[in-house]
């Protein structure tokens, strides 16, 4: 069982992951065509697209941990550690996409 949802977290980091990557290519993809005095505005697009990737992956990870613990409540110790680490890639993903995002503006 544990192996299962070790499997299902990772699938969801994958997504997650995935999802945060893709907004910061979409945000250099805007800034690029919106041309130089648009960049702001296409950083702000890929702003709020890794907000929301960042966002539905961690709200899913969520709502599997909590699943995964009402369904086993003696199982919730490796459950909360399966769970931390993807949590802090996700959200260092996002960070680096914000970043990327902050930088289109600035340069």
């Amino acid at each position: 069982m544990m192996l299962r949802i070790r499997s299902f977290f990772i699938g969801v980091l994958t997504v997650g992951i995935s999802m945060a990557a893709e907004a910061a290519n979409i945000a250099t993809q805007a800034a690029a065509a919106l041309g130089a005095g648009n960049a702001k505005l296409g950083a702000g697009i890929g702003a709020g697209i890794v907000v929301i990737g960042a966002g539905l992956g961690i709200g899913l990870l969520a709502y599997a941990a909590a699943n995964a613990t009402a369904r086993q409540p003696e199982a919730a110790a490796d459950i909360r550690s399966t769970v931390n680490l993807p949590l802090f890639l996700l959200e260092g993903v996002s960070i680096i996409a914000l970043v990327v995002c902050i930088l289109a503006v600035v340069l």
